[in-house]
């Protein structure tokens, strides 16, 4: 580990990284493993999660390849000095900040999006100008051995390295200095990762999740709006962390929302979803058997079925939920939906507020002045109206977290803004150098630099 650690600190000494046709190379090469394996990366995320071809490339690969396009088509501009005003006392001269790679970082990912949440990182680090070592999921072990065994033959071992293993690994990496450490998984491991950071005063990007909301008033669209909740819930079986979490619908919209679930849920993957070629599967039995636990929280008002050695679960709808249940305190990260009716958005946005400030959130309203008020009365790390999941889409939006879902953000320029530092410049010629701003100070210079201040 510390040989590895060294050769890479040699690179970015080196300048190695710091070329823009270097970083150029690096997209390029990751957009051909993409390519050139794309059906095995596919295959692996089926025997992983249950994945079908589509949604594997739809949320992951796909999902790369637009990172990566976006990436490259702005990168050399991304680089560039950015300029800012100059004071007057200052003058004649420029200011500027200037990017630049903080220099060998670690990068975490998680199972459930095992090549997104690895790979997409990983672009805006290398984009950036760093070298990089990246610990996949174990429990995702399929495409973490795949990537493991690809990586070193489209990127450079000497800025690039993979390491695969469980916790064990995961700690010996953590005792070793990085420059920036991005993780993203559980609060529990996040708060591990903060600490072993620590030790050498080294930043984090953490994206830990928690109990994302979906708002729904009696004026919404019900069919479209359980249409859109159906999919952002039941995508990779609700394995996502961005996924709604839990539902508050106001009194009077609950029934006609749980008919709407009901049937959208058929609609996507039939009366029984365990033969839907695009409903995934439980990562493990672990997480199978926590999942069914909660079962008994509520009053299951659709789906319930579940198969041990399948790891399946279906989409299930629950009712009648306790506010002080564990599927209400805890993050669900599977496809069961508790619904909790409320009687007006101010008691939807007290409940969100008396809770921990989530990864996303959702509000469902033909009333541009409730989402307005949802937005500007609750906190959240990103939210979405009238929709789920697809601020993803836009390269433009950051992702990130705030509070105990997570602390900084990427996507885009805001990942190559993460994986870089803003360094603050200043430059000045000579042929200007008035007297008032040395000592001694008398009563005109006083004034002056009043008058300039």
């Amino acid at each position: 580990m510390n040989d590895m650690m060294q050769r890479l600190r040699h690179s970015y000494i080196s300048g190695l990284t710091r070329p823009l046709s270097w970083r150029q190379q690096q997209l390029q090469q990751l957009t051909a493993l993409l390519n050139d394996h794309e059906q095995a990366l596919l295959h692996a995320l089926e025997q992983d999660l249950g994945k079908s071809a589509a949604e594997g490339w739809l949320t992951e690969i796909g999902f790369l390849h637009s990172d990566i396009k976006h990436t490259l088509k702005h990168l050399r501009k991304w680089m560039q000095p950015r300029k800012v005003s100059q004071p007057l006392m200052a003058w004649p001269g420029k200011s500027f900040l200037q990017p630049e790679p903080l220099g060998v970082v670690l990068i975490i990912g998680a199972w459930n999006y095992p090549l997104q949440l690895l790979l997409s990182p990983m672009v805006a680090a290398l984009a950036a100008g760093n070298c990089v070592v990246l610990k996949p999921s174990e429990l995702a072990p399929n495409t973490a051995t795949l990537l493991a065994r690809l990586i070193p033959d489209y990127l450079p071992s000497e800025a690039v390295q993979i390491v695969t293993g469980g916790a064990e690994t995961a700690q010996e990496l953590l005792a070793q200095r990085f420059d920036h450490i991005m993780y993203t998984g559980g609060g529990r491991v996040g708060r591990i990762v903060m600490k072993a950071a620590a030790e050498y005063l080294t930043p984090v990007t953490l994206e830990l999740g928690g109990k994302s909301p979906a708002v729904v008033l009696a004026d919404a669209d019900l069919k479209t709006t359980a249409r859109r909740i159906a999919w952002g819930k039941w995508l990779n079986a609700g394995q996502t962390c961005i996924a709604p979490d839990y539902v508050l619908v106001q009194d009077s919209a609950k029934d006609a929302l749980v008919d709407e679930l009901r049937a959208a849920i058929e609609d996507f993957f039939g009366t029984d979803a365990s033969e839907a070629e695009d409903y995934g599967r439980i990562v493990n039995e672990q997480h199978w058997q926590r999942l069914v636990d909660y079962l008994d929280d509520g009053s299951v008002a659709h789906g319930g079925d579940h198969d041990r050695e399948q790891r399946f679960i279906a989409p299930t709808l629950l009712t009648d939920v306790a506010v002080d249940s564990k599927v209400m305190e805890e993050e669900i990260f599977g496809p069961i939906l508790p619904i909790i009716s409320v009687p007006n958005l101010a008691t939807a946005v007290e409940f969100i507020r008396e809770r921990d400030k989530p990864l996303a959130l959702y509000g469902f309203s033909a009333s541009a002045r409730s989402l307005q008020q949802l937005t500007e009365q609750t906190h959240a790390g990103n939210q979405c109206n009238n929709d789920t999941l697809m601020f993803m889409l836009n390269p433009e939006l950051p992702f990130g977290g705030v509070g105990p879902s997570g602390m900084g953000r990427y996507h885009g320029k805001f990942g190559f803004d993460t994986f870089s530092h803003l360094k603050a410049v200043m430059q000045r010629p000579f042929w200007l150098d008035p007297n008032f701003r040395y000592p001694p100070y008398t009563s005109f210079k006083r004034k002056l630099l009043r008058w300039f201040s």
